[in-house]
């Protein structure tokens, strides 16, 4: 697919000014394929822009499309920005007019490259190996397949590298109860009723055991089967 004969503009929307600031931080060696602009989409004088990428956080399960702004030749494009990959959540963007879904695990030049391929014509969805909190292990797309969540995800990577429920907890800053109910929900989602099942699948996906010293140590009270 060849370029475009100029770079892409690209308006960033966000609550927050240093949200912004960030993306467009990122973009900048770019700048000769694509040109953040600060405009809101909603507003006049967005024909000037080709793109909105769209940070999906605080957004309605999937509307990130603005309801008030007319679709017309003339009419940017809107590409979501999210850490949810939910399959359901891509689905319903995709389905309510985003050209594009882009995991915010993606490098820069992903997102540069996915920007270029929405204004070409093409719906994109860039959710690469997306990173599961506090871990150093790739998410594969296997557990997206499985209907897992982002937080069900998380918490089975880090079941694979051997944390206990209390050291999970700790990590995802959440409570042992909050834990107990998302392993409850992975399970029945991946067909698995114990702990020892959920490390191998763990592993079969790809999420090793980190054999790193500095990995946290379980707890001393810890017992496989009681923190199932």
């Amino acid at each position: 697919m060849g370029r475009p004969n100029r770079p892409v503009r690209v308006a960033i929307v966000n609550d927050y000014e240093i949200v912004v600031a960030g993306i467009a931080a990122a973009l900048t060696p770019f700048s000769d394929r694509v040109q953040v602009v600060d405009v809101d989409a909603g507003v006049p004088g967005a024909g000037e822009v080709d793109i909105v990428l769209r940070d999906a956080f605080g957004v309605s399960r999937g509307d990130v499309v603005h309801p008030h702004l007319p679709r017309t030749p003339n009419t940017p494009k809107v590409v979501a920005f999210s850490w949810s990959l939910e399959p359901e959540l891509v689905a319903r963007a995709i389905d309510r007019g985003a050209s594009g879904y882009i995991a915010k695990s993606a490098s820069a030049e992903e997102i540069v490259a996915a920007l270029e391929r929405v204004h070409a014509g093409e719906r994109v969805t860039e959710l690469g190996n997306r990173t599961a909190s506090g871990t150093s292990d790739g998410v594969t797309w296997a557990a997206l397949e499985h209907g897992l969540s982002d937080r069900e995800a998380d918490v089975l990577a880090l079941i694979a590298q051997g944390l206990s429920n209390r050291e999970i907890a700790r990590r995802c800053c959440l409570s042992i109860n909050s834990i107990k109910t998302y392993i409850r929900t992975a399970y029945r989602k991946i067909g698995v009723s114990r702990r020892a099942e959920a490390v191998r699948w763990g592993i079969e996906q790809g999420l090793e055991p980190d054999p790193s010293p500095a990995a946290p140590a379980r707890d001393p009270g810890y017992a496989g089967g009681t923190s199932r």
